[in-house]
């Protein structure tokens, strides 16, 4: 992904998301790359906590592409890297594998609110479906921000849920450090509807037979 997109200019410009999961290029949105600190409506509707958020800037969003790109930033104290009996040789201190799964869902919560419009306020919630490739290619010590970067390659829709596939790219400058390919389903949970939590097959994609299908590459 990186090889192709961090070429553009600064500015983006793409449409907003239609009902069918389609998108067109006439946008009110624009954002330029380094000028989108966190919004504070966007952190109070993400279902995880800052802690589990660790986003501490949004890079890109590319409508249009259905690509976003963000920071996270790396420490000692990040979630279970605190917890390794670290060496400096024989296991040296890094953001930790499961952390970097954690962070591909908190990428597809960035693109689902700005690009796909799904609000957890409004009650939309999403799951991990399907891991269908995960690669870790180097140690990300702490230090250097990652730079993570998510492309959704299929969506399709139904009246109440949503199910996406994705494509991550996560680099600490220019050493990329872990690729993936998954999918999620995304739906919407009324208060009232005990029984609106996937089970089965859901979360894996077999959507609803009148579901609406586009595909971007």
């Amino acid at each position: 992904m990186r090889g192709s997109d961090c070429n553009r200019s600064a500015t983006d410009v793409a449409g907003p998301p239609q009902a069918d999961g389609a998108v067109t290029a006439e946008s009110e949105f624009v954002l330029e790359r380094g000028a989108m600190p966190l919004d504070p409506e966007f952190v109070a509707d993400c279902p995880y906590g800052p802690g589990g958020l660790l986003i501490d800037e949004i890079l890109e969003i590319d409508r249009e592409k259905h690509f976003v790109r963000v920071r996270m930033a790396t420490h000692e104290e990040l979630p279970l890297t605190r917890e390794q009996r670290a060496h400096p040789v024989r296991h040296p201190r890094h953001v930790s594998g499961g952390l970097m799964v954690h962070m591909t869902g908190m990428v597809g919560f960035v693109h689902a609110y700005y690009v796909l419009g799904l609000k957890h306020k409004d009650g939309w919630i999403g799951y991990g479906g399907r891991i269908y490739d995960a690669r870790f290619r180097a140690l990300a010590k702490p230090g250097e921000p990652l730079v993570l970067e998510g492309k959704v390659t299929q969506v399709r829709r139904s009246e109440a849920s949503v199910f996406a596939r994705y494509e991550f790219e996560f680099f600490q400058g220019k050493t990329l450090v872990y690729t993936g390919e998954q999918s999620a389903m995304w739906m919407k949970i009324n208060q009232s509807d005990e029984a609106g939590l996937p089970s089965g097959g859901e979360l894996e994609g077999r959507s609803p037979s009148n579901a609406n299908a586009s595909v971007s590459r």
